[in-house]
């Protein structure tokens, strides 16, 4: 349901590749936070990590994520914040001593806006000999491509930036519904 106009969502047709360039104002997808979370300031996601130092290091060095701070001993744990790219919206890495298990579908997607800006945002992985593993065929059929932490997280840079310029193949697989449209 519609929360804000009580209704049920209706199913929009899938587009082709020629109506997802960002250019049809009309296509793109707008959400707006609940009126009971419109005061929401900021928002943090958290991870654990088994291999602390080396994470936090792929996601500042070779990815490129602002370090926004470090703690040690706090309240029993030791972790980073990446900025994404400042405080009201961020990644947080707290080390664990245990083996974390890890579900593939947790992902970080880093969408951009073009493939030269996605390529440009891989070289520093490339040129650290770190390669591309094998992805979802959905990131494969959109010219996505996916590397993993020190963790074995996945992290998926894409060539589009979601609900914006998406490729026509993003929705040539299954059903597709846009509750907010």
């Amino acid at each position: 349901m519609n929360c804000a106009a009580g209704t049920m969502p209706t199913r929009r047709p899938a587009l082709s590749g020629s109506n997802r360039q960002g250019t049809d104002m009309k296509r793109r997808r707008h959400t707006h936070w609940p009126h009971e979370l419109a005061s929401i300031g900021a928002m943090r996601f958290a991870r654990r990590s088994w291999n602390f130092e080396e994470t936090v290091r792929f996601y500042r060095e070779l990815v490129g994520l602002p370090l926004f701070e470090t703690f040690g001993d706090s309240f029993g744990s030791n972790g980073a914040i990446f900025g994404l790219p400042s405080w009201n919206l961020t990644l947080e890495i707290v080390e664990s001593v245990d083996t974390v298990a890890v579900d593939h579908h947790e992902q970080l997607c880093l969408y951009f806006p073009d493939q030269p800006a996605q390529q440009a945002a891989i070289a520093r992985l490339r040129e650290s000999a770190i390669e591309p593993v094998q992805q979802h065929p959905y990131w494969e059929a959109v010219g996505a491509v996916t590397f993993r932490d020190p963790d074995g997280r996945e992290v998926v840079f894409a060539p589009f930036v979601y609900g914006v310029n998406e490729p026509g193949e993003s929705a040539a697989s299954g059903t597709h519904e846009f509750p907010s449209g």
